[in-house]
């Protein structure tokens, strides 16, 4: 089985610990389909990460492939991420020195203000980042949400990463653009369903502690097998390993074609 790619997991190497889930008799095919790809890839449980430098983390990721914004975020903690409360460190930085160090994950004046709003009100609403960490750990999973929701640039994925990978919530189900896309066109969920209505759909039907391998496993299939715009079923239903579990929705195998879900007949 191999190692769990450190791209998938949202900021650093320490994330996830072994669990071997039971994969017998799925209730439900999108439950048959995390654990074919608990078949190919690893299985892990998530969390443990520190709340802030996660959401940080998560906030890098936004708009750009972790091979950029992966350095971004190690740059930052390299010059930021000594001694002292980190949210504190970054709230009193300088925004163009900050916009600097993140320059390679894009958008850096962006990012580097929501970072630093980010940090101010974490001080503001809870002090320091370790209790921050300790709100996002042992909060009520909603409430945290929505207090993660209600900071500038923190959207859904945003805040469904840090409930995961932070707070270890089993149910959390995190939809980026690859989750996105393989949801809607294996017929997991509606085609015209947006990131909330597939992460309803999957957290419905996937079992709790099964959600956050999903994820991670999901986006490593899209990456090497099911990617918008050349999906691996077009050179055949042999070429994909999960072809048997896939209505293939937007994609038409004869005329080599592929449409977002949406925009298909169905």
């Amino acid at each position: 089985m191999p190692d769990e790619p450190v791209e998938n997991i949202s900021g650093g190497t320490d994330g996830g610990s072994e669990a071997r889930f039971a994969t017998g008799d799925p209730e439900t095919r999108a439950e048959a389909v995390v654990d074919a790809l608990g078949d190919i890839y690893w299985q892990k449980a998530y969390g443990g990460r520190d709340a802030f430098p996660c959401l940080v983390r998560t906030i890098l990721s936004q708009n750009t492939s972790d091979v950029a914004s992966q350095p971004a975020f190690d740059a930052l903690i390299e010059r930021y991420g000594g001694e002292g409360d980190l949210a504190a460190t970054l709230a009193a930085a300088d925004r163009d020195v900050v916009a600097e160090v993140i320059q390679p994950a894009g958008l850096y004046n962006q990012k580097s203000r929501v970072i630093q709003e980010a940090a101010e009100a974490v001080l503001a609403d809870f002090g320091d980042a370790a209790a921050f960490d300790s709100f996002v750990r042992e909060g009520d999973p909603e409430a945290v949400r929505e207090r993660l929701l209600e900071l500038r640039g923190v959207g859904p994925k945003t805040a469904d990463c840090v409930l995961l990978f932070s707070g270890g919530r089993g149910g959390v189900f995190p939809v980026d653009t690859h989750v996105h896309r393989i949801a809607r066109r294996m017929g997991l969920a509606p085609p015209d369903a947006d990131h909330e209505g597939v992460r309803a759909a999957l957290e419905a039907a996937v079992p709790t502690e099964k959600c956050g391998f999903g994820h991670t496993a999901m986006i490593q299939f899209g990456r090497e097998y099911c990617s918008a715009r050349n999906p691996s079923c077009l050179d055949g239903p042999e070429a994909c390993p999960l072809a048997d579990r896939c209505d293939r929705v937007g994609v038409d195998s004869g005329a080599g074609t592929v449409v977002d879900p949406a925009d298909s007949d169905g």
